[in-house]
């Protein structure tokens, strides 16, 4: 056991885009995916809704009918295979949901009724999730959905008007600590730079982000030693 000095090397990306419904997260991480690599893939659980922008962007498309974390790793993996540049993941709260329901069917068939109990099976299937995205050899680009609620404020002239804000993603406590990098995604497809391992863009405010915003990103990663060989991606 030894220190040694600390030298930058590159790696790829691990990116989650969350905001609510009319954000555009779909449309923004394959616009960022179109400044980051040619070949990009994506899962699609939100019943092929990202097909319809296939008239704007080169990507190719798993549409996922079943939405258990198994379901996700595998195609992870599948992707990770054919050797694609970068992967999207659209949406990751499919898969927490999913999970979800198990836990509440493995609570009241063997636990009776203890979900507590229940996460016994189910955190383990979440680390699974999590480590087939840190092990992708390429980047990875995951939308999560956000909780909407609705706020008030002061418009023009004085009067009052709805506004729809998303709050926390809806997936599993902590995963953004999985993260290089976090967009939050407002209705009006504003991205505000909520982490970024990068130093580039932290706190920044991006207006429709897409490759312009994707090639800087590359850029910085591609900075540095390669890594060892058998290094796993972070």
């Amino acid at each position: 056991m030894a220190f040694t000095k600390a030298v930058k090397s590159q790696a790829k990306l691990r990116a989650a885009v969350f905001g609510p419904s009319g954000a555009g997260k779909t449309y923004s991480t394959l616009a960022i995916a179109s400044g980051m690599g040619k070949k990009i893939a994506l899962i699609d659980s939100e019943r092929s809704s990202a097909s319809k922008y296939a008239d704007r962007f080169d990507f190719d498309v798993l549409d996922l009918e079943e939405k258990s974390i198994d379901s996700y790793v595998s195609a992870i993996k599948e992707a990770g295979q054919a050797g694609y540049d970068v992967l999207i993941i659209d949406s990751l709260s499919h898969a927490w949901q999913e999970l979800l329901e198990q836990i509440d069917k493995l609570a009241n068939a063997k636990y009776r009724g203890n979900t507590w109990s229940a996460w016994s099976e189910g955190t383990p299937k979440q680390h699974h999730l999590v480590d087939a995205i840190l092990d992708f050899p390429g980047h990875v680009l995951a939308t999560m959905r956000s909780k909407t609620e609705w706020q008030t404020e002061q418009g023009n002239g004085g009067k009052s008007k709805p506004v729809r804000v998303g709050l926390s993603p809806e997936q599993g406590k902590g995963i953004e600590y999985e993260f290089d990098l976090l967009l939050e995604l407002s209705t009006e497809h504003v991205a505000n730079v909520i982490k970024d391992r990068t130093g580039k863009f932290q706190d920044k405010l991006l207006e429709k982000p897409g490759q312009d915003f994707g090639q800087p990103l590359v850029a910085w990663l591609n900075d540095g030693a390669a890594p060892p060989a058998s290094a796993t991606p972070q």
